[in-house]
């Protein structure tokens, strides 16, 4: 993401545009632009507007918008598919303690058994009650 920012800054200083001026043209905030040129993608709670402002900065800036937009989600998926090994153990060998011996289901669950005295035991109260 430094590249695509740093591509935007050199592009704009080249053409001679301030920030305050590309941020009235394309009616975004100037922190906005500044945080794309810095490389900031923290900042942004929502990818696809960030990808938005990307895909509008570039093309207003006369880069290959599409080219931008590939590297972007190039970078992206970089970004985003890189989980550690360790965290990943962590969680096998976290997962592997809290398992359980026996697997059931609140569907399959098997019903509990009464053994012969209980229903002896119900069928002779029933009786003396009445």
């Amino acid at each position: 993401m430094n590249e695509i920012g740093e591509l935007f800054r050199v592009t704009r200083e080249e053409a001679g545009v301030s920030i305050t001026e590309a941020s009235k043209d394309l009616d975004i905030k100037e922190v906005i632009l500044e945080n794309i040129e810095d490389g900031n993608i923290g900042c942004f709670k929502d990818i696809f507007v960030l990808k938005d402002y990307i895909y509008n900065y570039s093309k207003y800036l006369g880069i290959d918008s599409d080219k931008v937009i590939d590297d972007f989600n190039e970078y992206m998926f970089e970004y985003t598919s890189k989980i550690p090994i360790k965290e990943i153990e962590h969680k096998i060998e976290s997962d592997m303690k809290n398992e359980k011996k026996e697997i059931s289901s609140p569907y399959t669950k098997a019903s509990k058994k009464y053994n012969k005295s209980f229903y002896v035991f119900l069928y002779t109260a029933f009786v003396l009650l009445l």
